[in-house]
């Protein structure tokens, strides 16, 4: 495509046909313009980035990034950019729709509002009076899920998760609050403008595209700080580093703890800090007496000699010191652990609490609006966390879908399931497709007809980000802001706000008492006007941002771990009778002819949530598998050859262009995942590239929290499709 021709797409007013489709872009009138600018906050991702919109007689022609808000900065990444095709996209959907054919079978009848809620409302009613109301459970992802997790509390339910924890996030938040009392949160509290040195694992700066960490990216290169990548892969962030660790998959912890041998048998660590905040250092010594570099390098593939340099580099910048934790870190199965070597290391090296370090985030209560007390659910939540997987602290999205496929501990005959593309998000579509089979009802909350709202038997079509309001978001950072979601344009089509969506189910299953306000902008007054401000104030302004905190630890600091220190040895593991301190197993290793496979993001997508994005979409249509030139010629596989994947159970993918490359190991392959759809209604991107999701057909799953390691499965490639 032309470079002018995307660039009046990017900026509105344009149609273009891609497959026989013509998105069309609204045309802003001709002559004099009304032209407004209005504040709100990005939902193309979870890190709601502030955005000052543009909007000329009722078009949206612009996005930027909000000047005030900490996490834009100004700025916006490409996908907040882009935020236009999601709302323009002609594949939106557009009435409620109930199902008339088959589950997956995309057969659908439009109907109304109250038609819709009615028949869904009448459906778990008839749950609740035969399996109790905990039969119903709710799957969300974004910001204006909130409504609808308060709506299945109301009705008595506790099975309320987001993939993003056991799918995610989740490990490194059981792994730091094991040694510091808290976990990172989003966004993570790292001070990567100021570090002096920068460790990054398998997190890809530059190509997730975090939109403050990846500004700060820039800015502490700028600085001179150091930069030490580890990873299969040669990534962007790899590119800008001082040392490229090309390690073994699997192999991480061996690497970590070497670096925390080095440290204690040196006398490198900061000990000043470890005196004053820490616990358990001779127990972790002795654990870690035989972890040598030496003994590292022959399970890492990454010379002794290296791992030494790179750990005296670091040591000799701390405090201002960074092992950045990740964010996707369901890797293979000791997640948890892995994470909590991560956070041993940063200990040592001073950086909890430091400038170039880890922050201590401040906050902003906002007064909750005046609703009775939630009940308390009869049953507890039948995920497994806190039981099976003790240190959980968040309910398991794939736990409530084992548990409905096994019917135990008690069955789960709904799921509503609210802007997370479950065939996608969960590992094994073949047994999410499963547990749905075993459903009363699902229903689907989203913008666009994704593979899951194939299976649904209510589509309810939600405005997008642009066209609604949501909850105030209290930003938990260095900086303290509450930033405020407002409608740029009224909802296109037959498109109605996740927060009415929720209120009206709620008031046709007889929970008035839960909505005392009549309608949104009740609701945000009165939280505002609890807090000294109003909701016109924030209209106006978009987001409120408070005095900087500090950051740093006050010597007279606890933490809330059971000790109130550090934890270098870990009592609470001990007791459960799992190691106190991380140890390095090895992991399954690639079946004759097989290749590990490994996944992670574009910096033009948000997983599969903006692949049918005709903005985005027109740059990186498809995916492809990075092979590396070695492996190629041993195959005979040339560059842009289109071949399949073929995992270990015989799961076969779609057709897929070959990347024959240097940038990653001979026993690895790579791909960005949320390609390869199959819902036929996407039609941008149905059909094109392959999807990670289908070939992860094995889980290793973490004991400590239940999270699902993918990264423990291969494949071959099979040429000639």
């Amino acid at each position: 495509m032309e470079r002018r021709k995307f660039l009046q797409i990017a900026t509105g007013g344009a149609a273009a046909a891609v497959g026989g489709v013509v998105a069309v872009w609204p045309q802003a009138a001709a002559g004099p313009k009304l032209v407004r600018k209005v504040s709100t906050f990005c939902e193309l991702c979870f890190w709601k980035c502030g955005v000052v919109a543009t909007v000329e007689d009722g078009v949206v022609t612009k996005l930027d990034g909000h000047p005030s808000h900490p996490l834009s900065m100004g700025r916006l990444c490409p996908r907040g950019n882009g935020g236009t095709g999601l709302l323009y996209d002609p594949d939106r959907l557009k009435k409620p729709l109930i199902r008339t054919g088959k589950r997956g079978g995309e057969q659908f009848k439009e109907a109304s509002w109250d038609e819709a809620l009615g028949y869904i409302a009448r459906k778990m009613e008839r749950i609740k009076s035969e399996h109790g109301p905990e039969a119903m459970a709710l799957f969300t992802h974004g910001h204006g899920g909130s409504f609808f997790g308060n709506m299945l509390k109301a009705y008595g339910s506790p099975n309320i998760a987001a993939p993003s924890y056991a799918q995610c996030r989740g490990p490194r938040e059981v792994g730091f609050q094991l040694t510091f009392g808290s976990g990172i949160g989003s966004p993570e509290n790292t001070d990567i403008a100021n570090t002096r040195f920068l460790v990054l694992i398998g997190s890809h700066l530059g190509e997730n595209m975090h939109n403050t960490q990846v500004q700060e990216f820039a800015e502490c290169i700028r600085r001179g700080a150091k930069i030490c990548v580890v990873d299969p892969r040669y990534s962007v962030a790899a590119s800008k580093a001082n040392w490229y660790l090309p390690i073994k998959p699997g192999t991480d912890i061996a690497l970590l703890m070497s670096w925390v041998n080095v440290l204690l048998e040196e006398g490198l660590y900061n000990k000043e800090y470890v005196d004053r905040y820490g616990t358990g250092l001779a127990e972790l010594r002795a654990a870690t007496k035989e972890n040598t570099p030496e003994w590292a390098a022959a399970i890492t593939e990454i010379p002794a000699e290296t791992i030494r340099t790179v750990v005296r580099e670091m040591a000799a910048a701390k405090p201002a010191v960074l092992v950045h934790p990740g964010r996707h870190v369901t890797w293979y199965g000791d997640d948890a652990q892995r994470s909590r070597a991560i956070a041993i290391l940063n200990g040592l090296l001073g950086s909890w609490g430091s400038k170039g370090g880890f922050y201590l985030p401040g906050g902003v209560d906002i007064p909750k609006y005046a609703v009775p007390p939630l009940p308390k659910p009869a049953r507890a939540a039948l995920d497994g966390a806190g039981t099976r997987y003790p240190l959980a602290d968040e309910t398991l999205a794939s736990g409530l879908c084992d548990a409905t496929l096994s019917g135990s501990p008690y069955p789960v005959k709904g799921w509503i399931v609210y802007g997370t593309n479950l065939v996608q998000s969960l590992p094994n579509p073949k047994h999410t497709l499963e547990a749905i089979d075993r459903l009363d009802l699902l229903v689907v909350v989203d913008v666009l007809p994704a593979e899951i709202a194939g299976y649904a038997d209510v589509v309810l079509p939600e405005a997008t980000y642009l066209e609604r309001y949501d909850d105030l978001y209290a930003g938990t950072f260095r900086t303290p802001f509450v930033a405020l979601r407002q409608p740029v344009v009224k909802p296109m089509y037959d498109s109605r706000p996740g927060w009415w969506i929720a209120r009206e189910l709620g008031l046709r299953l007889g929970l008035q008492q839960y909505y005392p306000w009549r309608d949104i902008e009740q609701y945000l007054d009165g939280r505002l006007t609890k807090m000294g401000s109003s909701l016109g104030q924030m209209q106006k302004a978009g987001v409120v941002v408070y005095p900087p905190e500090d950051g740093t630890l006050p010597a007279d600091h606890k933490f809330d771990t059971p000790s109130g220190k550090v934890e270098f040895y870990s009592k609470t593991l001990a007791e459960m009778g799992v190691d106190a301190v991380p140890k390095h197993y090895a992991k399954p290793e690639a079946p004759e002819g097989h290749l590990r496979l490994l996944f992670g993001r574009s910096p033009l997508h948000t997983f599969g949530r903006t692949t049918n994005n005709r903005v985005m979409g027109y740059v990186v249509r498809e995916n492809e598998v990075w092979v590396n030139n070695k492996t190629a010629a041993e195959l005979g596989l040339k560059q842009n050859e289109r071949v399949r994947l073929v995992n270990q159970d015989g799961v076969k993918s779609n057709a897929v262009r070959a990347r024959v490359t240097n940038r990653i190991r001979p026993d690895c392959v790579y791909m960005v995942h949320g390609f390869g759809h199959t819902a036929s209604k996407l039609r941008h991107t149905a059909g094109r590239g392959a999807s990670d999701s289908e070939l992860v057909t094995r889980v290793s799953v973490d004991p400590l929290m239940g999270g699902t390691g993918m990264f423990n499965n291969f494949v071959r490639l099979e040429r000639g499709a």
